[in-house]
């Protein structure tokens, strides 16, 4: 789950990190009223959505009078904002963030992961803050500094040190980054986040470390324990068939590719858009109906499915452990007969009640496609999407 960059300062700011003086802002009058409520002859316009190069995009622009706040503050709002990281239609822009300026004299970069190899919280730091960490890792990877965490010791203050040291930080300001990291590092655990990012950290002229923009993306199963982290959800941000999917148990995230997937299981559903796309194909969609679909999941599952209208054809691909292949083709069978397919419909099964679950299929009277494995499955799909008259 991710949060607007004012929602992520908020909550830094809570657990000792410095941060600028900020008011989100919902309209121009509100920015204008914000801007005056701060005060200063500079102020930064920002745009906020769940995505980065925001400035690039043209959503981060610098105020020098209150009129041009004004201004600047009614051509961001509302704009379709691209980035490299939005679609190509970009975002919507709905909110601002009207922030003090800021005398920035370095600017570096500060980020905390998950290391799956090491299983620890791992910390990245480098002095080439204000640009995409990926650009750094492709051209300079000398530069950045990396350090996995004991979950046992925390950031011990000699390491939070010698991370600062490396990037850069003057030595009388080392006191204020090693604060900022450690609690970077405090909120990143107990908020259960994916993601923690502060890009650009700067440091300033009178030698204060301030978080100048920050990112935070929480790890979605562990929500339940953080009510107050789901009330900060934006269902503007979100993909309106990946919201519609998360009300009926769904795991659905949506791709650019035609061909829709149907899974029950992470794994398995990695593992078939694989196969469609080793066969020349492009998913649609990854989608895990779980362990417990019922019916009336499935039926929704093609619903959301068929919202897509570059859908080409659809592969249901199920392993029968503690899903039933029968319970499975009774779904299937009804959600095609309440949905009305329009496009090809490629099934799979195997393991609990497989020979039931096919013959179910077989005696519908529907024109489903059957596929005794998933190289048959794959390649039948692919041919179908792509308009093939002999399956």
């Amino acid at each position: 789950m991710k949060i607007h960059e004012y929602q992520g300062k908020e909550i830094l700011k809570k657990y000792g990190v410095a941060v600028p003086r900020s008011v989100p802002c919902f309209s121009v009058d509100e920015a204008v009223k914000a801007a005056e409520q701060l005060g200063g002859p500079v102020w930064v316009v920002k745009a906020q959505i769940h995505a980065g190069g925001r400035g690039k995009g043209g959503g981060v622009k610098l105020a020098r009078s209150i009129d041009e706040v004004k201004t600047i503050a009614g051509q961001i709002l509302g704009m379709q904002l691209k980035t490299h990281q939005t679609s190509p239609e970009g975002q919507k822009v709905r909110r601002l963030l009207i922030e003090e300026g800021a005398d920035i004299k370095q600017e570096l970069y500060l980020g905390m992961v998950v290391d799956r190899v090491s299983q620890r919280v791992a910390v990245m730091a480098s002095s080439e803050g204000g640009m995409d960490i990926e650009e750094v890792a492709a051209h300079h990877p000398e530069k950045i500094h990396q350090l996995a965490i004991d979950p046992q010791t925390g950031l011990l203050d000699a390491d939070a040190d010698m991370l600062a040291s490396k990037i850069g930080v003057p030595a009388g300001a080392v006191p204020a980054a090693r604060q900022i990291l450690q609690a970077l590092y405090k909120a990143f655990w107990e908020t259960d986040a994916a993601l923690a990012e502060i890009n650009p950290l700067i440091v300033t002229g009178d030698g204060k470390v301030i978080a100048l923009d920050c990112k935070l993306n929480f790890d979605s199963n562990a929500l339940f324990r953080h009510p107050e982290i789901v009330a900060l959800r934006d269902l503007d941000e979100e993909d309106p068939a990946e919201i519609e999917a998360s009300n009926f148990g769904l795991s659905y995230i949506s791709l650019d590719g035609n061909i829709g997937c149907l899974v029950n299981g992470a794994g398995l559903a990695m593992a078939t858009m694989d196969t469609i796309k080793l066969f020349g194909g492009e998913p649609a969609n990854f989608l895990d109906v779980g362990g417990g679909a019922t019916t009336e999941k499935v039926t929704e599952a093609f619903k959301i499915m068929l919202k897509n209208p570059g859908l080409k054809a659809i592969l249901v691909n199920i392993f029968g452990g503690i899903m039933k292949c029968d319970t499975i083709a009774e779904g299937v069978i009804a959600a095609v007969r309440e949905v009305n397919l329009h496009v090809p419909l490629v099934v799979r099964m195997k393991g609990t009640n497989e020979d039931l679950g096919k013959k179910l299929l077989a005696e519908s009277g529907l024109p489903i496609i059957t596929a005794n494995d998933m190289t048959e499955a794959g390649q039948k799909v692919v041919a179908a999407a792509n308009g093939a008259a002999s399956l």
